[in-house]
C-alpha cells in the first residue's frame, strides 16, 4: 500500500518569505484554487480554543515502533519490510536486537537536549504490542515508562500515540505491518484495539507527565467514516474514567479535516484536541511544484487550520517536516535551496503557532536529513530556541 497515494489530498512565499518571517504577515487563499495569493491576513497568536500553554514538540520515532527508512541498520541482514517481519525473521534474537536499539537510540541526554531547545513535549508512537506482545513482537513498556520519568524530570509532557493497531489501521509499514487493511473489516480488531487503550489509561492515565492518548494513527482515508466515528466516541468514553482531567484525548482527522464538525463537542466530551499530518513530498501534485509553489502552498495552509478549529476542535500539527520533492529543488544553487528549506520551515512554524501546537517528525534518525530534527536545528534551518 503507497502513503503517497492516500496523502495525495491530505489538508492543504516565494523565497521573499523572509518578510513574512519579520512582519508575522501570511497569504490566504482557498486551496481548491489557483496556489496565487488572494489575500492578506495576519496569523493568529495562539488557538482560539487553547486553555494551556502552547504545545511544541518532537516525535520519538522510530523507537518503540520501528520503520526501516529511518533506522536502516536495524534491519541489516534481513529483508523485512515491518517491525512483525524483522521480529520474524530474527526469532530468539528479536528482543536482543530491539532491545539494544531502544537503548541506545533515545537515552536521557536526548531529553535534556529536548529540554534545553525550549519545547515542552514529545509524542511516543507505540504499537499495540507494546504491554502485551503478541509473538513475535517484542513489548516495549519498561520505555514507555522511561520515557515518563524522562518527561517529569525535564518538564516535558507526553502524547502516548497508539500507532499500530491490531490488523493495520492504514496497511503501511509504521502501523506494525504492511500489507491488507484489516483492523476495521474484523470487530475483533476494533474491540481489542479498545481494550489496549483502556490498558494504556489505566497505567498511565494519572502520570503527571501525560499530556493525552492518541486514539489511532493516521487510520486510512478509505475506512468507513461511521465505523471510525463509532470508535472514536467508545474510545472517549472508557478512557475518560480512567483519565486525569487534564489528559486530552486525542484523534487523527483521517486525512478528512472537514470530516468532523460537530463531533465530539463540549460539554458532552471533555478535553479533546484534533491531529492533523501536513506534508508536501509524497503526492504527484507535490512534485509537480516548483520551490516558489511549495512556499506558497504552504503559507496557504493557515486557511485550512483555521477553517479546523473555528469549525471543529482544538488542532495541532502532529507531524510535519522539512522535506520537499527533489524536483523543487532542480537547477538552484546551494545558497538558494537553503534559503527554502528556511523558508519552508518559518512558514510552517508561522502557521502551526496559529494552533493548539505541533509535533515535528522526527526527533532523530540514523541519516541526517531534512526528517531529523537535531539535523535541521543544527543546521540552521529550525531556530536553535523554541521558547523565545
Amino acid at each position: 500500500m503507497d502513503r503517497r497515494k492516500f496523502l495525495k489530498n491530505a489538508v492543504g512565499g516565494s523565497l521573499a518569505l523572509a518578510a513574512a518571517r519579520m512582519s508575522g504577515i501570511s497569504l490566504a487563499q482557498d486551496e481548491t484554487n489557483s496556489p496565487a495569493a488572494s489575500k492578506l491576513i495576519l496569523p493568529n497568536a495562539v488557538s482560539p480554543n487553547l486553555s494551556s500553554p502552547k504545545i511544541r514538540g518532537v516525535n520519538l520515532g522510530a523507537w518503540l515502533v520501528l520503520e526501516s527508512w529511518m533506522v536502516p541498520g536495524l534491519y541489516r541482514g534481513t529483508n523485512a519490510p515491518d517491525e512483525y517481519s524483522l521480529c520474524l525473521d530474527l526469532g530468539d534474537q528479536a528482543k536482543s536486537r530491539l532491545d539494544q536499539h531502544r537503548e541506545t537510540f533515545i537515552t536521557a541526554d536526548d531529553f535534556r537536549w529536548i529540554r534545553e531547545r525550549g519545547l515542552n513535549a514529545v509524542r511516543l508512537p507505540v504499537g499495540y504490542w507494546a504491554l502485551e506482545a503478541p509473538k513475535p513482537y517484542v513489548t516495549s513498556s519498561q520505555f514507555i515508562d522511561f520515557a515518563l520519568e524522562q518527561c517529569q524530570q525535564n518538564g516535558l509532557k507526553l502524547l502516548l500515540d497508539l500507532h499500530g493497531a491490531p490488523g493495520s489501521q492504514n496497511g503501511w509499514d509504521h502501523s506494525g505491518r504492511s500489507g491488507p487493511i484489516n483492523w476495521p473489516k474484523d470487530p475483533q480488531n476494533i474491540a481489542e484495539t479498545l481494550r489496549i487503550l483502556e490498558s494504556f489509561a489505566q497505567k498511565y492515565g494519572q502520570h503527571p507527565a501525560l499530556l493525552g492518548i492518541e486514539l489511532l494513527n493516521e487510520p486510512s482515508p478509505t475506512m468507513s467514516l461511521p465505523i471510525l466515528q463509532s470508535f472514536y466516541q467508545e474510545a472517549y468514553a472508557r478512557l475518560r474514567k480512567q483519565l486525569d482531567p487534564k489528559v486530552a484525548v486525542v484523534f487523527h482527522d483521517s486525512f478528512r479535516a472537514f470530516a468532523w464538525e460537530n463531533f465530539m463537542q463540549a460539554p458532552a466530551f471533555d478535553n479533546v484536541i484534533l491531529d492533523t499530518h501536513l506534508y508536501q513530498c509524497f503526492s504527484d501534485e507535490d512534485k509537480g511544484r516548483t520551490a516558489q509553489a511549495q512556499l506558497e502552498f504552504a503559507l496557504n495552509r493557515k486557511q485550512t487550520l483555521d477553517r479546523m478549529q473555528r469549525e471543529e476542535l482544538p488542532t495541532i500539527v502532529g507531524e510535519w517536516s522539512l522535506s520537499l520533492p527533489n524536483q523543487a529543488m532542480k537547477g538552484l544553487s546551494p545558497l538558494q535551496t537553503t534559503s527554502v528549506t528556511r523558508a519552508y520551515a518559518d512558514t510552517q512554524l508561522l502557521n502551526y503557532e496559529g494552533t493548539h501546537g505541533w509535533f515535528f517528525w522526527s526527533y532523530k534518525l540514523e541519516h541526517n536529513s531534512e526528517w531529523n530534527f537535531r539535523h535541521c536545528v543544527e543546521r540552521g534551518w529550525l531556530p536553535d530556541n523554541f521558547a523565545v
